[in-house]
């Protein structure tokens, strides 16, 4: 890792899940419960029907969300608010990342595909409130999911960022193919590294690679 490739860095958006807590929390499980119960009960078919139909959407369409808003015309509020209706117990704060990630220069962002009130609970219990400077659920990009590019133009925008200065640290590998295109330094955060021409960089740690940029 070269510290100069992010030298002209002003911009550092973070994605939530498996980015800013590791995946062994576990949270993510908990959600996917959640997702394919609502499918469950609003489209009234069978629970492996409803896992199914979670996964696909999720593959076809970026999110459960954005399949089940185009195909079924649903109105995101109600599931959003079911789905990340869960225990945070397993999350514990982390002094360390938050030091990192106060370093940084320039704005310091989270851009998620849950919500932005999840987004700051999941923030607050690893001990990271206060040190971003805002926070984007999906609702901010139009309810538009990551991977699509206008997704990610739509929070840049609205926070006032150009993709060219910006770096994008997120645990989906798919979700860095728009932000490699725009220009974006990327960041794949996971266990294990994923080789790709739109990946620049991958972590395990995410505090210790943080640590050393600044």
């Amino acid at each position: 890792m070269a510290k100069q490739d992010f030298a002209h860095v002003t911009t550092w958006v973070f994605d939530l899940d498996n980015t800013l807590y590791p995946p062994a929390a576990r949270l993510f499980d908990q959600i996917e419960v959640r997702m394919t119960a609502f499918v469950r009960d609003f489209l009234k078919v069978s629970a492996a029907e409803a896992d199914r139909i979670r996964h696909d959407y999720w593959r076809e369409h970026g999110t459960t969300l954005a399949g089940l808003m185009r195909c079924h015309d649903l109105d995101p509020g109600p599931y959003l608010q079911a789905v990340h209706d869960i225990s945070l117990d397993h999350l514990v704060p982390d002094p360390d990342l938050r030091a990192a990630i106060a370093r940084l220069p320039g704005r310091r962002i989270v851009y998620t595909n849950g919500s932005g009130d999840y987004a700051g609970r999941v923030v607050a219990a690893r001990g990271l409130a206060g040190v971003f400077d805002a926070i984007y659920g999906v609702e901010h990009a139009g309810f538009r999911p990551k991977p699509e590019a206008g997704a990610f133009a739509a929070v840049l925008e609205r926070d006032g960022s150009a993709a060219g200065s910006s770096a994008m640290f997120e645990d989906d590998p798919r979700n860095l193919e728009a932000p490699h295109a725009m220009g974006m330094r990327t960041v794949h955060v996971a266990p294990a590294p994923v080789r790709a021409a739109h990946i620049h960089h991958h972590t395990d740690d995410l505090g210790g690679f943080l640590g050393r940029l600044v």
